[in-house]
């Protein structure tokens, strides 16, 4: 039987290397915050070469990850051109769909000779290079004698859980799925309630959902979750509850579970319409289809406009980072993402006594198959709620405090860890890798904003006279903001995006409102360390000290 390791286990072994990793990131993070003064006290010569080196890391990091940030831009946009829903009904004959797009690309070339301008040409071009590359695909299908499902068995169980959400948050996240191209008739709608929710207020928002949508999915599913002892507050232990719930249903049925794949959405998402066409396409053709998951890109685009500047440049930066992600083979599962359901079952669902869920089910994936587990992207958008409440200083606490439980997802690496550890099926240096890995991105988390804002100067602060006489303390301010000039490249290229994806604007705004969104991004010094550090540390400082968190924080969401 598989088992994943437990945070709250009894057993004494357990539990010693529990709290051992549980320190660790948060002595990380503050031996790095102390030492900043400390040594530039002490050693201010050594310090300023850090900085400087420092400085040149994060050149290349910015690079690096603005680089591949338009790499998974230009393949979005691609993702978005594609009729998936055509794809997904002629794959399952290999032969004639190859017939079919070598017709369609010499179509395409006889059209191209007839076109004069510019622009018509170029569209065409990519249309045929889009064609093309499926051509390859199949090839490559053929190639390897890929056992292709049939789409018309496939069953979607899109997951809804919600706390205390109104309908008018979650209608939208059902009405995108009722839009899409795939068949209505082979989706579920699973709307996870809990039983704390006012019972009045849970009931009606139901029964408006299910009257909206009667009739529309094969069929729309409520259930409502207690808390049981052993359990969390948390959207894990509801998902699971749900799971559970439906695979009755699913038996009672008849239907194989290697047909069903479920879908975890956040109750504001609100997916392509071509998603579901999409992610069918990908799994019946995938090889290893249950091991694998399945990333849309998340963007925060349903009410960006209506937020605040702080928080768009919070939530823009996620999408961003989210993207340069999803070109990475170590990608792991965030926010709304879909699993086959046969794989959930095996593996036992969601822990339901840990805070962050989106990742924990993707590493309990990957420990279940002993690390032959990816998450597969599907290049297209999921648009999400950023946040927002009534006042403008309330939008940017609930944002630190998102921010937060964000970070919390550190309390995930001594399960990890316990869970690889002993896995003789994982490499020794796979398991270095990712531990190291997952310590790195959460240590520059909480650090890198203080190191690039406050550490260039400390050393002019702290290093006494004979060290500020040095030339190299006369040369490190300039240093430090030459190369935090070129930095900058990262930054315009976020600005060039953000404004390349925003969505349309509102009537309601008027154009001056493009120079806030312009503007906002001046605040990026000053919000990095404060919305972006400060609830890193803080969530390693409460696992470092036992101060766990007791309840999944539900984001207030609102709609003006």
């Amino acid at each position: 039987m598989f088992s994943f390791p437990d945070p709250k286990t009894k057993d004494p072994a357990g539990k010693r290397s529990q709290r051992i990793l549980e320190i660790i990131p948060g002595t990380l993070t503050w031996l790095t915050l102390i030492g900043m003064f400390a040594f530039s006290f002490f050693l201010p010569v050594w310090v300023a070469v850090f900085i400087i080196a420092f400085d040149i890391y994060w050149i290349y990091r910015t690079v690096y990850i603005s680089f591949f940030s338009l790499v998974a831009f230009r393949k979005l946009q691609e993702g978005k051109q594609i009729d998936w829903w055509e794809r997904c009904r002629n794959i399952s004959d290999p032969e004639n769909c190859q017939k079919i797009i070598k017709r369609r690309i010499n179509e395409l070339e006889i059209n191209l000779e007839g076109k004069k301008k510019l622009g018509e040409k170029r569209k065409i071009k990519r249309e045929i290079k889009v064609q093309k590359s499926f051509l390859e695909e199949i090839d490559a299908i053929k190639r390897k004698k890929i056992n292709i499902l049939d789409w018309r068995k496939i069953i979607h169980i899109v997951l809804l859980p919600t706390a205390n959400e109104s309908a008018q948050i979650i209608e939208p996240a059902i009405q995108a799925v009722a839009d899409g191209s795939f068949p209505k008739k082979q989706i579920i709608i699973l709307l996870a309630t809990e039983e704390r929710e006012p019972e009045e207020q849970r009931l009606n928002k139901v029964n408006y959902l299910k009257n909206k949508f009667s009739g529309v999915f094969a069929d729309f599913i409520s259930t409502t979750h207690t808390v049981e002892k052993g359990e969390m507050k948390c959207k894990a232990s509801n998902a699971t509850f749900a799971a559970k719930e439906i695979k009755k249903y699913l038996d009672g049925k008849g239907i194989d579970h290697k047909n069903a794949i479920l879908s975890n959405f956040d109750c504001d998402s609100v997916c392509h319409p071509q998603y579901f066409s999409a992610l069918t396409y990908a799994y019946i053709t995938e090889p290893k289809r249950r091991q694998r998951s399945y990333q849309p890109i998340p963007i925060y685009h349903n009410n960006l406009w209506d937020t605040n500047a702080f928080v768009r440049v919070i939530v823009t930066s996620s999408s961003f980072w989210h993207m340069y992600q999803s070109t990475r083979k170590e990608m792991v599962t965030f926010s709304s993402h879909s699993e086959p359901f046969d794989t959930i079952v095996k593996v036992g669902y969601w822990p339901v006594n840990v805070i962050s869920e989106d990742s924990i089910i993707y590493w309990k994936c990957f420990s279940y198959f002993h690390g032959d587990y990816q998450v597969a992207p599907i290049y297209l958008p999921i648009s999400l709620d950023a946040v927002l409440a009534e006042s403008y200083f309330k939008t940017i606490r609930n944002q630190y405090k998102q921010k937060r439980r964000w970070a919390y997802g550190i309390e995930n690496f001594p399960l990890i860890m316990r869970a690889i550890w002993k896995d003789k099926g994982i490499k020794f240096a796979k398991k270095i890798k990712i531990g190291l890995e997952l310590l790195e991105g959460h240590h520059s988390w909480a650090t890198a904003p203080f190191i690039l804002a406050f550490l260039g100067w400390l050393p002019l602060f702290f290093g006494g006279n004979e060290f500020n006489e040095s030339v190299l303390a006369h040369n490190l301010p300039f240093i430090t903001r030459y190369l935090m000039s070129a930095a900058m490249f990262g930054l315009v290229i976020s600005m060039f995006l953000s404004f390349t994806m925003l969505p349309k604007r509102p009537e309601k705004y008027t154009r001056k409102r493009y120079i806030y969104m312009f503007l906002q991004w001046f605040l990026v010094p000053f919000i990095a360390p404060v919305l972006g550090a400060m609830p890193a540390i803080d969530s390693q400082t409460r696992l470092l000290f036992k101060k766990y968190f007791g309840e999944f924080w539900v984001t207030e969401k609102i709609k003006k």
